[in-house]
């Protein structure tokens, strides 16, 4: 310990019992999953906000417990100390070699077939003993999840991201028009976008996809016509084989065809070109990474651009 070095006036001890006390909404809900009284919760509760000099929580009879905004900031940051504090045990214990524990992964929700099951895989196959969760939602949501601590990491596309995330380069998407096979201009050397104005569009309305493909409609010089707003990848492709429209996607599955094993034309030539966009994976930039969680940074993307 250096000169300037003072002990943590809070234990581990404490921060555990906050945590239960957050995750599960009450002082007795807490007691009951660590087995303990509730006079020991609440009392290790009330030494830990003295020995960090502040109100973590607001604690209403009947009402349960309700995090301040500084208890929400620092459950993040216990449950990162935690999971360090498990990782030295490991360490101490002579398991450095061998990865164990859970792993929660976000998954963007069009990204999650082609893209998830690979990499679960193969790490499964690196890390036996490392038990992967994982949920696929929408970006805005999975950003929610990453910052309260509820998501170790997340696979989102880089657009419209908060600046409160770290990020790491997985790989790189061309943007692509979707047609029916018997549009008119499947055979043009390139689709002006602006040529499909008048046409009704399918949009997968699942951000950042929607907001991706109108801000395109935008610079194109115009607003699209908006016949369906599927929240789903596939469905989006379904109508647009079945005719009801054209539509812009990030991601492409390997086959063009739809479920019912219809064609779509996929055109990547198009007129304003539209730029690639990036496949991140980003974590929270207040949270300590476990050893896990770093194995799968490391895993997923390329070594070089890896942000630690």
């Amino acid at each position: 310990m250096t000169s300037s070095a003072r002990p943590p006036a809070y234990t581990m001890r404490q921060l555990f019992v906050f945590v239960a006390v957050a995750e599960t909404g009450t002082i007795r809900a807490a007691a009951d999953r660590l087995h303990v009284s509730q006079s020991a919760v609440s009392l290790a509760l009330t030494e830990l906000e003295r020995g960090l000099r502040t109100q973590l929580c607001v604690r209403r009879r009947a009402h349960g417990v309700q995090l301040t905004p500084t208890g929400e900031r620092v459950l993040l940051r216990a449950r990162a100390l935690l999971e360090q504090a498990g990782d030295l045990a490991a360490a101490a214990a002579g398991a450095e070699g061998e990865l164990t524990g859970p792993l929660a992964i976000g998954c963007y929700s069009s990204l999650g077939p082609t893209l998830l099951p690979r990499l679960l895989y193969e790490f499964n196959e690196l890390h036996p003993r490392v038990t992967v969760g994982f949920v696929e939602d929408t970006q805005d949501r999975l950003e929610q999840r990453l910052l309260s601590g509820e998501l170790d990491l997340a696979i989102v596309y880089d657009l419209d991201l908060s600046p409160e995330l770290r990020r790491a380069r997985m790989d790189t998407r061309q943007p692509a028009i979707l047609l029916p096979p018997d549009h008119r201009l499947v055979d043009a050397p390139v689709v002006d976008l602006a040529e499909l104005a008048s046409e009704p569009m399918v949009l997968l309305d699942a951000p950042p996809s929607s907001f991706h493909a109108l801000q395109m409609c935008s610079q194109a010089g115009f607003t699209p016509h908006i016949r369906f707003r599927p929240r789903n990848f596939e469905t989006a492709r379904a109508l647009v084989g079945r005719g009801f429209g054209w539509t812009l996607l990030i991601q492409r599955p390997r086959l063009d065809v739809t479920y019912e094993g219809l064609d779509v034309v996929v055109r990547t030539e198009v007129e304003p070109p539209i730029p690639e966009v990036d496949i991140l994976l980003v974590w929270s930039q207040d949270a300590f990474l476990s050893r896990v969680a770093r194995a799968f940074v490391e895993f997923a993307v390329d070594g070089d651009s890896v942000p630690f």
